[in-house]
C-alpha cells in the first residue's frame, strides 16, 4: 500500500512539473510504468508518447536506479540528450553514440540501440542497477538493415529490466505486445489513433495545390485533381510527339518566349523550390519541411533558394537569427567556418530557409533546429532522418517524390514511411490543422497517393535474420542450446507460427465465400443470360471474360508506366555519363535545343550536370525536367575559365 501511495505521489509530482495536462493514454502509460510493467505505447507522430519515456527516466532517478534511453539515429540521441540535460542537469545524464562519449557512467544515458546491444554482449558493468530501458521509435524493428538489433536487445536484456517501447501506430500492436509479454513478462499495450492536430492531404500540380480527396466522399480522389493531371499528361504526350515531328520546336519555343507568346497552361514544367515555397506562403501553409531523399539534394535546394530573391523573414527576425547563429558558432575558428561555406549558410538562415541532414556540422544542425522551433525559419529542406522523432514539427510537410533510394535500388515509399514523414505536419497548441503536400510528377497516380495517405496504420513485420556476428556473440555468451532457444523466441518466429493458423482460417473462409458467390452468380445468369452450350458453365464463362478484361486493362496500364519509367531511367543514365564538352539535344516543345555540358554530375543516383544552352541559359538540369531523354550529338572544346565559372562565362560558350 505504501509503495502504491509513493507511486501515485511521484506521478502527481511529475505531472505538476509539466506546463500541459496529460492525455489519457499518457496517464495510462505512466501509471503502468509506475506499477512495474513493461509498456508498449503506439501513437501517431507528434501525439506526445515520449512523455511516457521521460516519466520512466524521472522514476528511475527518484528510485536510485539507472535508465537507458535508446534511439535509432545519432541526431535524435543528441537532441534527447540535450532535452534530458535541461530537465535533470549535466551530472545525471550521459550520451553514447559510438563516436561521442559524454558521462557514460551517469544514471541516465542516451544511446543508439547498437551501443546497448554491444554492452549486453560485453556484459558491461554499466548494466548494473539498470531498471528501465526506453526504446524510442521501436517500430524501427521492421527496418531491413538495422531492425534485428532491436530484437537482439529485447531478447538478451536482463528480464528484470522493464522495456518502455514507443512506436508509431501499427495495425498489429496487440500481436507485438503479446510477443513482448511472452519474452519479457507482463507488458501493457496502450494504443491511441488520435492525432493532436488533424491532417489535410494535398497534391501540388504545377503551381496550384488541390485537395487530394473529394470533400464528403469518405476517401474518393478529387475529380478536379484527376482531370488536371489528365490534361497535363495529354499535353505532355502531344508535346513530345510534336517536338520530334517538327525538328525545330526548342528554338521556336525560345523565340516565342522572347516575343511574349504564352505557353500552354497544361504543359508540365518543373516548379522550382523557391516557387513552391511562395505558393505555400500564399496559402498560409508555412512553416514547411520539404523532404528530399539525399543530402546533396537538400544543399542544392538551399542554394537554389539563395540564388532567387526569396525572403521569408522581417528585418527584426533576421537580426534575431544572426544573434543565435553567432552564439552557436562562437567556439568554431573563422577559417573552419569559411571552409564550410558559412557565409552562404548564414545568409540563407537570415532569409528564413535552411537545410537539415546528418552530413551537416552538428553545431549547424542544432542552430537550424533551435531557429525552427522558435518559429524563425519558414522552410527547411531535410532528409528523412528528421522524421525520426526529432522535435521539429511544422505546419506543412512537402514530399517532392514518393520514391527513394534504399542503398540498392529506387523503391516506393511504404505507408509506414509516408505516415512517419507527414506526421511532422501540425504543431500541437499552435496549428488548428496540418498539411501534407505531395508534388505531382509524370507517372504519379493520385489514387496511389490516396492509398498511401489513407493507410493510417500498417503492420509491424519482423526483419530478424541471424547474422554471423550475432551467432558468434550468442554462442560466446550463452552456448549452443540456449542460443537456439533464444532465436526460437524471436518476433519473426512468433509471427511465422501465428500466420500458419491464420492462413488456414482465411483459406477456409474464402472458400466458403466463393461457394456462396458462385451460387448467387449462377442464379443471376440463369435469369438474364442467353442459354449456354451443353457442358459449359455460365459462371465460368463470365468469370473468364471478366478476368480477360481485367488482365488487359492491367497490362495496358503497366505498359504505360513501364514506358515512362524506362524513359526516366534512360535520362538518369545519360545525365550521369555526360562529360565536359558533350553537346546534347534537349527535347523541347517543337524541336530540340542544343546545350553543352560545362560541369558533369557529381553523383549517379540523381545526376545534375551543369549545361549552357544555345540561347544563353546556364544551370543544372535533372531527369525530372525531361519527358524524353536528351541525345548526345557531339563534343566541343571549352575554355578553362568556362569550366571554373560557368555562369559568369556563358557568353564564351554561346559565341
Amino acid at each position: 500500500m505504501d509503495t502504491n501511495d509513493s507511486t501515485v505521489s511521484h506521478l502527481a509530482e511529475f505531472a505538476s512539473r509539466l506546463s500541459f495536462p496529460l492525455d489519457d493514454f499518457q496517464l495510462q502509460g505512466c501509471q503502468a510504468v509506475e506499477d512495474g510493467h513493461g509498456v508498449l505505447v503506439c501513437a501517431p507522430t507528434g501525439a506526445g508518447k515520449t512523455i511516457v519515456g521521460e516519466f520512466a527516466v524521472s522514476l528511475a532517478l527518484s528510485r536510485g536506479t539507472k535508465c537507458f534511453y535508446t534511439t535509432p539515429i545519432k541526431a535524435l540521441s543528441n537532441q534527447k540528450y540535450h532535452d534530458l540535460v535541461k530537465a535533470h542537469g549535466k551530472e545525471a545524464v550521459g550520451l553514447l553514440t559510438g563516436d561521442v562519449s559524454i558521462n557514460g557512467s551517469a544514471e541516465i544515458v542516451v544511446m543508439t540501440t547498437e551501443v546497448l546491444r554491444n554492452m549486453i554482449y560485453a556484459a558491461s558493468p554499466a548494466l548494473d542497477r539498470l531498471s528501465h530501458v526506453v526504446m524510442d521509435e521501436i517500430h524501427y524493428l521492421a527496418d531491413r538493415e538495422r531492425g534485428p538489433v532491436w530484437e537482439e536487445v529485447i531478447l538478451n536484456l536482463d528480464e528484470r529490466v522493464n522495456i518502455i517501447g514507443l512506436s508509431a501506430t501499427v495495425s498489429n500492436s496487440e500481436e507485438f505486445g503479446d510477443w513482448l509479454s511472452t519474452v519479457r513478462g507482463d507488458t501493457k499495450v496502450i494504443v491511441t489513433d488520435l492525432r493532436p492536430v488533424p491532417l489535410d492531404q494535398w497534391m501540388m500540380v504545377g503551381r496550384k495545390i488541390y485537395p487530394l480527396f473529394e470533400p464528403g466522399t469518405g476517401g474518393q480522389v478529387n475529380r478536379e485533381l484527376e482531370q488536371r493531371i489528365e490534361r497535363m499528361e495529354s499535353a505532355q504526350a502531344e508535346e513530345g510527339r510534336s517536338d520530334w515531328e517538327s525538328g525545330r520546336g526548342f528554338r521556336a519555343r525560345a523565340e516565342g518566349r522572347r516575343a511574349g507568346v504564352k505557353r500552354p497552361e497544361d504543359r508540365q514544367r518543373p516548379v522550382g523550390r523557391p516557387e513552391v515555397i511562395r505558393v505555400l506562403q500564399s496559402m498560409k501553409m508555412l512553416p514547411a519541411i520539404t523532404f528530399i531523399f539525399s543530402r546533396a539534394g537538400c544543399d542544392g535546394a538551399l542554394f537554389q533558394c539563395l540564388r532567387s530573391n526569396l525572403v521569408l523573414t522581417s528585418q527584426e527576425e533576421s537580426e534575431r537569427i544572426e544573434a543565435i547563429i553567432d552564439e552557436g558558432v562562437a567556439g568554431i575558428p573563422l577559417e573552419d567556418l569559411e571552409v564550410l561555406q558559412f557565409s552562404q549558410w548564414k545568409a540563407a538562415l537570415k532569409r528564413g530557409f535552411a537545410a537539415h541532414h546528418a552530413g551537416m556540422l552538428p553545431a549547424f544542425r542544432h542552430i537550424v533546429e533551435k531557429l525552427f522551433v522558435q518559429g524563425l525559419l519558414r522552410a527547411v529542406f531535410a532528409t528523412e532522418t528528421l522524421a525520426l522523432g526529432i522535435n521539429m514539427p511544422a505546419r506543412s510537410v512537402v514530399l517532392e517524390k514518393l520514391v527513394k533510394f534504399d542503398g540498392e535500388s529506387h523503391v516506393d515509399l511504404t505507408p509506414g514511411q509516408y505516415t512517419q514523414l507527414t506526421g511532422r505536419a501540425g504543431r500541437r497548441g499552435i496549428d488548428v490543422i496540418g498539411h501534407a503536400v505531395v508534388q505531382w510528377s509524370p507517372a504519379m497516380d493520385p489514387r496511389a497517393v490516396a492509398g498511401l495517405a489513407s493507410t493510417r496504420t500498417y503492420p509491424l513485420i519482423s526483419t530478424f535474420v541471424p547474422g554471423y556476428n550475432m551467432a558468434v556473440n550468442l554462442l560466446n555468451m550463452l552456448g549452443f542450446e540456449p542460443s537456439l532457444r533464444l532465436l526460437e523466441k524471436s518476433f519473426a518466429q512468433y509471427q511465422a507460427d501465428e500466420s500458419v493458423v491464420d492462413d488456414v482460417r482465411e483459406i477456409e473462409r474464402a472458400e466458403h465465400r466463393v461457394r456462396e458467390l458462385r451460387s448467387q452468380l449462377n442464379d443471376a445468369i440463369a435469369t438474364f443470360a442467353p442459354p449456354v452450350r451443353d457442358g459449359d458453365d455460365a459462371a465460368d464463362l463470365l468469370v473468364d471474360y471478366m478476368r480477360l478484361r481485367r488482365d488487359l486493362s492491367e497490362e495496358e496500364k503497366a505498359s504505360r508506366l513501364h514506358s515512362m519509367e524506362q524513359r526516366q531511367q534512360e535520362t538518369v543514365t545519360l545525365l550521369g555519363k555526360l562529360q565536359v564538352g558533350d553537346v546534347i539535344a534537349i527535347p523541347g516543345r517543337k524541336h530540340p535545343v542544343l546545350a553543352v555540358v560545362v560541369t558533369p554530375a557529381n553523383q549517379t543516383a540523381d545526376p545534375r550536370p551543369w549545361v549552357t544552352t544555345e540561347q544563353g541559359w546556364s544551370g543544372r538540369i535533372d531527369a525530372a525536367s525531361f519527358a524524353n531523354p536528351p541525345i548526345t550529338i557531339g563534343q566541343m572544346r571549352l575554355p578553362r575559365n568556362v569550366v571554373k565559372e560557368p555562369r559568369r562565362n556563358t557568353r564564351y560558350v554561346v559565341d
